[in-house]
């Protein structure tokens, strides 16, 4: 459909059962493809994302086979890619297309790796410095530092390469995971601050769950024993995602409540989870059990106005964005600068989309400040950049009692296909 009108409502109460996690689900087929053994993936994610990784891997000389009902089984190779000349389209898939990248610099082969625009407007650069550090040769085919990639058989050199984490958390990611593939110890230092660190702690967990462990020097360096291999768990259940739930909980927040959802909580290995937390900042009140998490409004009704640092959870803290137009004050996010090198310009974006529903918005280049209007502005048209995490925020903005139109909903099937469904079913 070219856009979606949501009817004005203000009520919200439900259970909603979560989608796995995106960052989970494609940790878990490229650690299980590269891993010896078969691994039984469980409550894989189903997405435009998880797609193009599995393509991918097929392409590369795995064993896919769809068992159904998100139950995937993946025969993995052991080590490296067995194909050793592919050339591969991944989308918009970040977290396809970065871990990809160093695995296959990695792999002895011939490889181009080529996306969608937005994906080619994306920065790379600093992944593949790091990889050329340990030997690897990649060649830009378009714009230096930004897709499309030729990746060219490594000559490997080096135990020790630096990436800045200031950037992206996938370009650390993406070493780790690959770093096995060399057969040798390796550390990994991080230059200055490392962004959205309970990425990383996915990354770190989902390592452990298939053999490897990494020592860690704080948050400033990761090495890789020489022996490390990875090794089947056998059977591997895929969390709910986190940040998908953000969208659930803000509702019941706004709306009244209780809104619970199924498929995270306090044993979750997400970050995002926090988000709960930044929430009950605003007056919410939460309840958690180890698999579900539930909201519901203020005693007062209203929300209130926060200044946090996000920095812990990324991609949640653009649904804080949209429940800020529901609180008394002015309410400030920062240490958001990657918010600028996702789907899309995700500061800009989201300025331009509240401002259509009356907000009054500043920007600056890691932060975003919004002050709500005494009223919602109605009938607004809300672009969504062909980002997922923009269609899915802004329709809660329905929740102040206003019709809103969402341009291209479509794009949700990145992450969660089903969203508009599972939010027509909580609000009232």
């Amino acid at each position: 459909m070219d856009f979606l009108d949501l009817p004005a409502c203000s009520h919200a109460e439900g259970t909603v059962r979560l989608p796995g996690s995106k960052s989970i689900s494609n940790r878990v087929l490229l650690l299980a493809a590269l891993a010896d053994g078969v691994t039984e993936v469980r409550d894989l994610l189903d997405s435009d994302d998880t797609r193009h990784m599995l393509a991918a891997l097929k392409t590369l000389g795995v064993g896919v086979e769809d068992r159904g009902d998100n139950h995937w089984r993946i025969t993995g190779v052991g080590g490296a890619f067995p194909v050793k000349q592919a050339e591969l389209f991944l989308g918009n898939a970040g977290t396809a297309f970065r871990p990809l990248t160093a695995a296959l610099a990695l792999s002895g082969g011939d490889y181009v790796l080529k996306g969608v625009a937005r994906m080619h407007e994306r920065p790379i650069g600093d992944l593949v410095d790091a990889l050329k550090q340990l030997g690897a040769q990649v060649d830009y085919l378009g714009n230096p530092g930004y897709p499309p990639l030729h990746v060219h058989p490594a000559r490997l050199a080096g135990d020790r390469a630096q990436v800045r984490g200031n950037v992206s958390s996938q370009f650390l990611t993406g070493l780790l995971m690959a770093l096995p593939l060399r057969r040798m110890a390796t550390t990994v230092e991080v230059v200055g601050e490392l962004i959205s660190k309970p990425y990383i702690g996915i990354t770190l967990a989902m390592l452990r769950r298939f053999g490897v462990d990494v020592a860690q020097d704080g948050w400033a360096g990761f090495t890789v024993a020489a022996d490390a291999r990875y090794k089947t768990p056998g059977e591997i259940y895929v969390e709910g995602d986190a940040s998908s739930a953000s969208y659930f909980l803000a509702a019941g927040a706004i709306g009244g409540g209780p809104v619970r959802v199924e498929g995270v909580g306090a044993d979750s290995v997400q970050g995002d989870v926090r988000f709960a937390d930044a929430l009950a900042l605003m007056g919410a009140r939460i309840a958690m059990g180890p698999n579900w998490i539930e909201a519901r409004a203020p005693e007062s009704g209203r929300l209130k106005a926060i200044d946090l640092d996000c920095n812990h959870i990324p991609d949640a803290a653009m649904t804080l964005a949209v429940a800020a137009l529901f609180a008394d004050g002015t309410t400030t996010l920062t240490n958001i600068a990657s918010w600028r090198v996702k789907e899309t310009d995700r500061i800009a974006a989201m300025a331009t989309e509240l401002r259509k529903v009356g907000a009054t918005v500043a920007e600056g280049a890691d932060f975003i400040r919004i002050t709500p209007p005494a009223r919602l502005l109605p009938d607004a048209v809300i672009d969504t950049y062909d980002d997922h995490r923009m269609a899915m925020c802004l329709s809660l903005a329905s929740l102040g009692g206003v019709p809103v139109r969402i341009n291209d909903p479509g794009c949700v099937a990145k992450t969660f296909p089903t969203y508009f469904d599972a939010f027509a079913r909580i609000v009232r």
